[in-house]
């Protein structure tokens, strides 16, 4: 479940070993937004298909292996890399609206992609002259896209897959240089704007329902920006869209579109709860963007410990289904709120959308992982047919590749929870199973304490102490020792400390030490020496990247002297921007003392609150969280307690605005006050252990 703490030391966090460890979504704010990415130099053909791609399709063809023949059946038996066609290109192509046309457009670019595809497997020029021809007919005629905000879906969906067409007929002599330059400026004038304009203004609701629209329309439009890119040679495009990718704040996101991360690493989709033909769909975007980024040499596969692997695993999962179409499997679930109201259970089953050959064969054939559940509707759809027109499919024959050696299982996380370790790991292809194991000491003897098929989680209930966790792989070629140890102290310990007398060092010995910021200076402390004093205006503290992002359940208290009750100031909040946080508010709109959670935004703040924090005197203010139930302390005594907070800082991952005294929101107060002994504590310490901090 939610609630629990990892408790992997910061310099393990650092080292990429946790999942919080990883990047995260970074801030619009001036002294928080990362460095533009390097700037990389783009190779052709770059896109969802290489030339190396190619050759091994040739390969494999001409060997008669499967499953590639299959593949290549798929292509030729689809009726659209044909040469007795031509095009029927359109000026305007309309979607959403009465009077509708763009299928007559994804008919066409789906030709012009096949014939390419063809040409590049056989070298039968005449394959190539027949695609040029559907690609000049377009770029010399269509000017506009329109319609309602599905104009938005044509953009990406479609201008994605026009750049990969044209992507691999790069290469042909006999495609004129003008006729290639026309087709970059038509993606660059007709489709490129709307893309760019839908990922800063989301169609007018950037600024107040940024989460309005699902993580497909992002995806979309994400996958059209980074293609017209490569195919433009406009690096400044490709770095947008990682960008996007990276630190977005809309559900398409790689932050958002996993929106809850389930023990043994299911990823629980944004739209799970909408439909799984969506799902699937964001499923195939995502794995496109991460494709053609891998092959200009950006690994977001690898993004936050392998996100899109999770999401994948739990979409796959869902939608396996008996020969009656009923669902196999129950699946875990966060209760998701949102625009259009709450999700309390993954929707549907049994949607076979041709997108997961390209993840199972980098993940499992590229990398060396597991992804049984990925694999699992491989088996069902191979060979992958060609989609109706969302993406391109044809994974099989594009995508599946010799497998690579097993890797060390890798990516394991340690959870406190009600005292118990819940532990989480990436498993090894072909592994037989794993084994969970324990040690005094970080260099053993480890003793095996269970033996783990599926899912790859594992809870454990170990004596108070300080212990150490691998996971090593069993597989027919031998015993693999995991990649990861990871230390938990049970049940719990000083995560950071900052007294706040003179200096905003850490003082815990993890060396989490803040930095001051803004309008800060130095007051009366509580009981002598100097505490923080905040100015109200800009004045706040600045905890590092990622200070908290290793734990569940937690422990935070600080004690406080508020000078003014001004609404929506924070004590603390603890985020990347305003979609996904934590904090706790001294006086929120019903003048009560409130913490909230979300990773969606204002929607889906789960919350407790209490009375209004008291103002013009010193304060002990404490909340802690245990499981699902979060409870508030003001000096020393319970006032509030309430379940149903699933989202702790493992769930918000490596946070780039990890802050005291200000909002995620612009708009809302800094705090103005004084604050002394902030602390965070590893695992949730009960009212005995508070009221002793309050004395």
């Amino acid at each position: 479940m939610g609630g629990a703490a990892a408790q992997q030391t910061p310099q393990q966090q650092t080292s990429g070993a946790a999942p919080g460890a990883a990047d995260n979504p970074a801030a619009s704010t001036p002294e928080t937004t990362p460095p533009a990415p390097e700037a990389r130099k783009i190779g052709h053909p770059g896109l969802l298909v290489t030339e190396t791609d190619l050759q091994r399709i040739r390969d494999k063809l001409a060997a008669s292996a499967q499953p590639w023949v299959g593949g290549w059946g798929m292509l030729l038996n689809g009726g659209r890399a044909n040469l007795d066609t031509r095009p029927f290109p359109l000026a305007t192509v309309i979607r959403g609206v009465d009077g509708q046309n763009f299928g007559v457009m994804i008919v066409d670019m789906q030709r012009a992609l096949h014939l390419a595809l063809r040409w590049k497997i056989t070298n039968d020029e005449n394959y190539a002259k027949k695609s040029v021809e559907f690609l000049n007919a377009w770029s010399s005629t269509l000017t506009k896209l329109d319609g309602n905000s599905n104009v938005f879906l044509a953009s990406g969906l479609y201008g994605f897959q026009w750049a990969n067409a044209a992507e691999l007929m790069r290469t042909y002599s006999g495609w004129a240089k003008e006729d290639l330059t026309r087709f970059q400026d038509m993606l660059l004038k007709v489709f490129y704007p709307l893309c760019h304009d839908f990922l800063v203004n989301h169609n007018g609701t950037e600024t107040r329902k940024v989460t309005h629209y699902w993580a497909n329309w992002d995806l979309c439009n994400i996958c059209s920006v980074y293609a017209i890119g490569v195919f433009c040679d406009r690096p400044d495009l490709t770095a947008e869209a990682i960008s996007y990718y990276k630190t977005g704040r809309g559900n398409g996101a790689g932050a958002n579109n996993v929106y809850y991360v389930h023990p043994g690493y299911l990823g629980q989709w944004q739209e799970s709860h909408r439909d799984q033909g969506h799902s699937t769909l964001g499923i195939s975007l995502a794995g496109a963007l991460c494709e053609m980024a891998w092959n200009q040499g950006e690994d977001l596969y690898g993004y936050w410990n392998n996100r899109l692997l999770a999401g994948a695993e739990y979409v796959a999962k869902t939608n396996l289904a008996d020969a009656s179409g009923n669902a196999l499997f129950t699946m875990p679930f966060a209760p998701y709120t949102g625009v259009f109201g709450t999700g309390t259970q993954a929707a549907g089953t049994g949607s076979l959308r041709p997108c997961w050959e390209l993840i199972y064969n980098h993940y499992v054939n590229r990398k060396g992982l597991s992804a049984p559940w990925t694999k699992a509707v491989v088996d069902k759809v191979r060979p992958e047919r060609a989609d109706g027109g969302d993406q391109p499919g044809l994974g099989t024959l594009l995508y599946a590749r010799d497998p690579v050696p097993a890797a060390k299982p890798s990516g394991l996380s340690a959870l406190l929870n009600d005292g118990k370790v819940q532990l989480s790991w990436w498993g090894s292809a072909g592994a037989s199973h794993y084994l969970v194991q324990r040690a005094a000491s970080p260099d053993g003897l480890f003793t095996t304490l269970s033996t783990v098929t599926d899912p790859r989680t594992y809870t454990d209930a170990p004596a108070q102490g300080t212990w150490y966790y691998r996971i090593d792989a069993v597989t027919d070629t031998g015993q693999l020792a995991g990649a990861d140890t990871l230390r938990v102290a049970v049940p719990g310990e000083l995560w950071l400390h900052l007294p706040l007398n003179g200096d905003a060092n850490d003082a815990s010995g993890h060396g989490l030490h803040a930095q001051l910021k803004g309008g800060t200076s130095w007051g009366e402390g509580r009981a002598g020496g100097s505490a923080l004093q905040l100015d109200g205006r800009s004045g706040h503290v600045a905890l590092p990247d990622g200070a908290v992002s290793a734990l569940g359940n937690f422990t935070i208290a600080v004690w406080v002297y508020w000078d003014a009750t001004a609404v929506n100031t924070r004590i603390f909040d603890f985020g990347s921007n305003d979609v996904a946080y934590m904090s706790l508010i001294p006086r929120d709109g019903k003048d009560q003392l409130r913490f909230s959670a979300s990773r969606n935004q204002f929607w889906n703040e789960e919350s407790v609150t209490a009375g209004l924090l008291p103002t013009g005197r010193w304060v002990h203010v404490a909340f802690t969280l245990s499981g699902t139930v979060g409870t508030l302390y003001m000096d020393g005594a319970q006032v509030a307690t309430g379940n149903g907070i699933w989202i702790n800082p493992f769930q918000l991952g490596r946070t780039t605005q990890t802050w005291l005294g200000r909002s995620q929101y612009g708009g809302d107060p800094f705090f103005k006050g004084r604050m002394q002994d902030f602390r965070i504590y590893g695992g949730a310490q009960d009212a005995a252990f508070i009221a002793n901090l309050a004395r």
